[in-house]
Parts: structure tokens; sequence; C-alpha cells
């Protein structure tokens, strides 16, 4: 009888021993399915990551180039209604100077230019420094009392966020609106004419800037 018990506990601790290493091997399966799938997902999550940032990164170079392109095509059109005065002298004077056109764009002018990364005057400058500016590749936008406070406002908030520009009053100019680059004008009635942005585009520091690259800054009024 006690033999017969001792090997029926041995038979019993064996199939345990069995059915124990059968468990651990199954979690172990289970496990490794696990990580295989985890694997998966990690290396699909990862292509769709890699294939995401190449198509962002495509995108980005695309619409890069876009502007780019759209930019240039901006720079070289023709906008109705634009002058142009042809070689204009560019000589520092300290006298003033009798010019040609009202707002002048060209000619002798004083040594010191006006600060034109964005300003916006309340009173008229001097148009020697303001013709300085415009060397400097400046847009200067004037405006006379036929200007509706709209206007004002719609082109302060123009020139404001765009470097290389200046705007101010000219009570003696015959147009409401006139937008002036070196050697170059155009006289509109309303500031939401679409030749504005035009404007702005291709002559902000366009071809015509005598001195590329020089400052905007360190004027005077």
């Amino acid at each position: 009888m006690g033999s017969a018990s001792k090997q029926s506990n041995k038979s019993g601790g064996k199939q345990a021993g069995l059915d124990r290493r059968a468990r651990i091997a199954e979690l172990r399966a289970v496990e490794q399915r696990r990580d295989r799938r985890n694997k998966i997902i990690a290396s699909v999550a990862a292509g769709v990551l890699v294939i995401g940032a190449i198509a962002t990164g495509t995108w980005i170079v695309m619409d890069q180039n876009q502007k780019k392109q759209d930019r240039q095509a901006a720079a070289n059109a023709d906008i109705p209604g634009v002058k142009t005065f042809g070689d204009l002298p560019r000589n520092h004077v300290k006298e003033k100077v009798t010019y040609t056109m009202t707002p002048p764009v060209g000619g002798d002018h004083n040594a010191i230019w006006l600060d034109c990364m964005g300003h916006v005057y309340d009173k008229p400058v001097e148009n020697e420094r303001a013709v300085h500016s415009l060397e400097h590749g400046a847009v200067w936008v004037t405006y006379n009392g036929k200007a509706t406070p709209d206007d004002i406002k719609l082109l302060s908030d123009k020139v404001t966020k765009t470097p290389y520009s200046l705007m101010s009053p000219y009570p003696d100019e015959q147009g409401t609106i006139t937008l002036n680059a070196w050697s170059t004008q155009l006289v509109v009635d309303k500031a939401d004419d679409p030749r504005v942005e035009q404007f702005f585009t291709k002559y902000v520091q366009g071809k015509q800037t005598q001195e590329p690259g020089a400052s905007c800054t360190m004027g005077q009024m």
C-alpha cells in the first residue's frame, strides 16, 4: 500500500511538472507571437511615418518651387499703368532738388536715406531722403487727401509687414495713391486695386534696385 502510494505521488508529481513546462512553453509562445506582432506593427508604423515624411518633404519642396516660380513670373509680368523714367542721376547732394516727377522716383538725393523697413510716416517726408530709400530697393507709398481712412489703413497694414517699404502723405500729388520705386511709378484710385499687390511683389528689392542689399535702417526722418 505504501509502495503504491509513493508511485502514485511520483507519477502525479511528474505529470504536474510536465503540465507546468507545457504551460510555460505555451506562455512563451504567446509572448513570442505578441512580440512578432508588435514588431510588425512598429515596422508598418515606421514605414508609414517614413512615407509620410517623404511625401511631406516632397510637398514642401514642390510648394517652395511653385512659390519661387510664381514670384519670378510676377517679377517679369507687366503691370498696367506703370510708368518708367529711364536712367536717372544718383549723386549725393546737400541742397534741395527740383524733381521732374511728383512724387520723385529717382535723381540726385541726400546722402542719408529714410528708414524704410515697413515705416509708416504720418507727416510728409523729405523728397531727397525718400529717393535715397528708393535707390536701396524700397517701395514708397504716398497718398493725398482723397484717400479714405480705409485706404490708409489697408496700405499701412501692407507697409508695416513689408521690409523695404515706407509710406507717407503727399498732399501735392495728383493721384489719390501713388506707388513709387526707383524710376518707376503707378497711380491708383483705391488701396484694394490688385495692382498694389503686384507692384509690391515686383518692385520691393526688384530688378530696378540700384544698390541691392543696401540698408533700410539707420536712416533719418
